[in-house]
């Protein structure tokens, strides 16, 4: 693995996949600024170009360059801090290959970002996000890159406890939850395998976002999430990545943050 500190955020690059194993970022709601996007997706310059996938993967197909720290969440503070921090998401190690629908989905994808996002600004509310593929060893290859079929997530911050009855506050506690975003029908091994062998884009079609426990995302990928599963805003499972029991979101609304803070 190699690890690849930038601002505000790390990206855990794994080299055999050319792909983040796992990117982890520090939001600070309090001091969110807005910075010009930019579009300067750039080999990053610390690792081999043969370890990270390239603008190779994404010319001439339906592939989006996915944020995996998502642009605005590390863009905080100092003007030049936050210009810098912008710029380094950019790298492609902080990308992966996504489906355009995927990607783009307000209500999904970058609609949870925004979810998570705007609760930490409405809460002034420090949030770290980790955010990664699936890694899976069956996952269908493209280019020489085999994609990712899910992606996960995980919010973990500190709010205070409400006390019983609308009493003063308790002790401050750790709070965490987890998504998984599932693009396998977009990427269905039948089908991509044959349109792969024709030279073709991978086909497209419906696409699925879950929130799960905690403790699944460390099942399914293999992550040490430290205190995170026992801080679950969820009830507490056997970790199993049973899918019967994971929460299908179909808009923001569908997301439990837990209590909110006071």
């Amino acid at each position: 693995m190699r690890e690849l500190p930038s601002t505000h955020f790390t990206v855990l690059l794994d080299p055999a996949r050319r792909l983040a194993a796992a990117t982890a970022v520090n939001v600070d709601g309090s001091a969110l600024v807005d910075v010009p996007r930019g579009d300067d997706w750039h080999l990053d310059p610390r690792v081999p170009a043969d370890e990270q996938a390239g603008p190779e993967l994404y010319a001439r197909n339906d592939l989006d360059r996915g944020h995996l720290v998502r642009r605005r969440d590390p863009v905080w503070g100092e003007a030049a801090t936050a210009a810098r921090a912008n710029r380094e998401t950019f790298a492609y190690p902080n990308a992966a290959p996504q489906a355009s629908a995927f990607n783009q989905g307000e209500s999904l994808w970058v609609g949870l970002e925004d979810h998570v996002l705007g609760y930490a600004q409405a809460w002034r509310l420090r949030v770290s996000v980790l955010t990664g593929p699936v890694l899976a060893p069956d996952d269908p290859v493209y280019r020489g890159v085999a994609l990712p079929r899910r992606f996960w997530k995980v919010a973990a911050w500190v709010a205070d406890e409400p006390g019983p009855g609308g009493a003063a506050p308790l002790a401050a506690r750790l709070r965490a939850t987890a998504f998984v975003l599932d693009q396998s029908s977009l990427l269905g091994p039948v089908a991509t395998r044959r349109a792969l062998e024709a030279g073709g884009p991978p086909p497209l079609g419906p696409f699925r976002t879950y929130q799960v426990p905690v403790a699944d995302v460390a099942v399914l990928t293999g992550v040490d999430l430290g205190p995170l599963p026992a801080a679950d805003v969820l009830e507490p499972v056997v970790p199993t990545t049973t899918e019967h029991r994971w929460r299908l979101l179909r808009d923001a609304s569908d997301v439990d943050l837990g209590t909110r803070p006071v």
